[in-house]
């Protein structure tokens, strides 16, 4: 149903709560809203502006004539408002801004629901509630189920180069799919791989196709490069009827300088502070009310309109603080403690947190955070910052700095294998293995793998098994899968030709596949992924043979797994291990199968009775082979004899 246009005039309450930064849906006014004025069907405007002289709307359906059809100002808001009629779907428009002292210019609508395809920059008249969501019953589980003790394994995807239309013979550098068109396949092939969530990197709009999304422009407006904004959704719904979460990435820490943009939005910086020392965009100003209620409706905004299941927040450290990136001592900035924190900015993260809890239940927040600050996951009432999930980036560096490692020098580097579990459950963590390992020259993951083919393929196996078993959450990034020995370029789809033509590469993803059913099968590896009760140790100090073995604990004793891990490619007949219960114990995934790929060092799921001696500090232990460049998972069969 088409609403009046009053309804889109801000109320006394909407104005009070923007000013305080606490309209946390403001996108159901702000921007461009289709409705009528007696009948007769236009767009309805409100764009925040203060301190300049007049705003009007330009576009296809005027011919662009600034001042053709102005915007009123609302007292002491800075927010312009207007109904132009006879404004269709689908065109475009822009602002005409004319600051005080008589300059013009045009800007995209911040609230802007779609845009259109670059190199063009105006925003689009959009309709925003045709869409009708089939996902119903998905939503309703998602706000009852406790995230945190469920399988979270995520498939992380760039939607512009996960697959590419082959043109020609540009072997994969091609048009762009569709969402539609992702909506099928890609759906298809995530579920058939066995993850639980996709993560998109930023849909949002950029003009850039090699910022991979992470220089936004248009906060509000899915990227059309992909199609339209229905699109998306219908994306979306096809992920959550094929019981898959999605997350998406979103980018706080700054946004791009194109004139177009928020830059200089009314002759001067507005919603900007200051330019990152780093990455050359422009940091949003937290101080301002107007700046926070934009970023936390834009939230709102993609888990209320896109059905997001969760929310990667991208950058934090450079929010923590204030001199991240800051080289030069006399530009450093310090707060009133004399610390380098950014409270401020700090602050913005706690409530942004709190108020996704509170509106959206079932919906999670991740911080991409790679610093020592404390109790990321905490809760905000607490002094957290009151995320859900934070990327464990020690672990990452820590296990690719060993599994880079020549095999002779492993030894010395054990350490780095094993110490992650000392903070393991200091935050709810997720392993991620993201696109920022496989770019930049460091080489694709199996690329860094030392020693021949099959010692590459086997260590990434081995690399693979430790995440899947290792406390916390899972991420890997496309193209992981399948092996694939180039970096990742954004510009072509990932090789998964590869697949058809070489047995190593679709025995690497008959692997990946099995691996990650498994963890979905076996509770130990995520019901208590955030409870040092979850994991044990078995042995974590054979440096010689670089042999790690530990116990993953679910919330009951008949789930118990005991993990070995070979990361040496020597095989052992006769390898033997404490346990810590009696009966038997049967090897339920080995990564040395044939079918993966290994060399078939397996106990053909053999049952192993345990029994003396002692070992590991247990009463009981069992024997037998381990793989080379591989591990095995037993699960606990208890006292049966079969």
């Amino acid at each position: 149903m088409i609403l009046t246009y009053t309804d889109y005039i801000l109320t006394p309450d909407d104005r009070y709560l923007f000013g305080r930064g606490e309209w946390f849906r403001s996108y159901q006014k702000m921007g461009a809203h289709r409705a009528h004025d007696n009948g007769v069907v236009g767009y309805h405007f409100n764009v925040w502006a203060p301190d300049v002289a007049s705003v009007s709307v330009v576009g296809d359906f005027n011919g662009w004539e600034v001042g053709a059809n102005p915007l009123h100002e609302m007292i002491d808001t800075g927010i312009w408002q207007g109904f132009v009629p006879g404004v269709g779907v689908g065109e475009l428009y822009k602002y005409a801004i004319t600051t005080l002292a008589g300059d013009t210019f045009f800007k995209a609508d911040p609230y802007g629901f779609a845009s259109e395809q670059i190199p063009g920059t105006s925003s689009m008249t959009a309709d925003t509630d045709s869409y009708e969501w089939l996902d119903e019953d998905w939503i309703a589980r998602r706000s009852r189920t406790n995230h945190l003790s469920r399988p979270l394994n995520i498939f992380e995807v760039h939607l512009g180069s996960w697959k590419r239309h082959v043109d020609g013979l540009d072997m994969g550098v091609g048009s762009y799919l569709t969402y539609d068109e992702m909506a099928s396949e890609l759906v298809a092939y995530a579920k058939s791989m066995g993850y639980t969530h996709l993560e998109f990197m930023p849909v949002m709009e950029h003009p850039f196709d090699g910022s991979w999304g992470y220089q936004v422009v248009g906060y509000y407006a899915p990227t059309s490069r992909f199609g339209s904004p229905d699109g998306l959704k219908r994306l979306i719904d096809a992920c959550h009827r094929a019981g898959l979460g999605v997350i998406l990435d979103w980018v706080p820490s700054g946004f791009c300088k194109d004139e177009q943009g928020l830059s200089n939005f009314n002759g001067s910086p507005l919603f900007e502070s200051t330019e990152h020392p780093t990455w050359g965009t422009l940091q949003f100003n937290f101080e301002v009310t107007q700046v926070r209620a934009f970023l936390i409706s834009n939230l709102l905004y993609w888990i209320d309109e896109f059905h997001a299941d969760g929310i990667r927040v991208d950058g934090v450290s450079s929010l923590l603080y204030l001199n991240f990136g800051v080289e030069n001592e006399e530009d450093k900035r310090f707060a009133e403690d004399g610390s380098e924190n950014d409270y401020t900015s700090v602050h913005f993260l706690q409530r942004a947190n709190q108020v996704i809890e509170e509106y959206c239940p079932g919906v999670m927040t991740i911080a991409e955070e790679s610093s020592a600050w404390p109790h990321v996951t905490g809760p905000v009432i607490e002094g957290g910052l009151g995320f859900d999930y934070k990327w464990d980036m020690g672990w990452m560096n820590d296990t690719l700095w060993f599994t880079c490692c020549d095999f002779e020098n492993r030894p010395s580097e054990h350490n780095k294998l094993t110490f992650s579990l000392m903070y393991a459950y200091n935050e709810h963590y997720i392993l991620p293995l993201s696109h920022d390992e496989v770019v930049h020259g460091k080489r694709s993951l199996l690329g860094r793998q030392p020693g021949d083919e099959w010692r590459q393929f086997a260590g990434l196996r081995a690399l693979n098994l430790w995440q899947m078993t290792h406390p916390g959450s899972k991420l890997n990034f496309m193209g992981n899968e399948i092996g694939q020995y180039i970096e990742w370029r954004y510009f072509e789809g990932i090789e998964y030709r590869l697949v058809n033509d070489f047995e190593t590469h679709a025995k690497r993803k008959a692997y990946v596949e099995a691996l990650n059913k498994f963890y979905l099968e076996y509770p130990a590896l995520w019901q208590r992924a955030y409870e040092s009760g979850g994991f044990e140790w078995i042995d974590c100090d054979n440096a010689e043979q670089n042999v790690i073995c530990f116990i993953r604990h679910g919330f009951l004793p008949s789930d118990d797994l005991a993990c070995v891990i070979n990361f040496q490619p020597e095989a052992y007949e006769d390898y033997r291990i404490g346990v810590p219960k009696a009966g038997f114990w049967r090897e339920v995934f080995n990564s040395d199968e044939v079918e993966f790929g290994g060399s078939g060092v397996t106990n053909g799921g053999m049952r192993f009775k345990a029994s003396k001696p002692a070992l590991h500090g247990f009463d009981y232990s069992i024997n037998f082979r381990l793989p080379p460049l591989g591990g095995i998972v037993f699960a606990y069969d208890g006292m049966r004899r079969i």
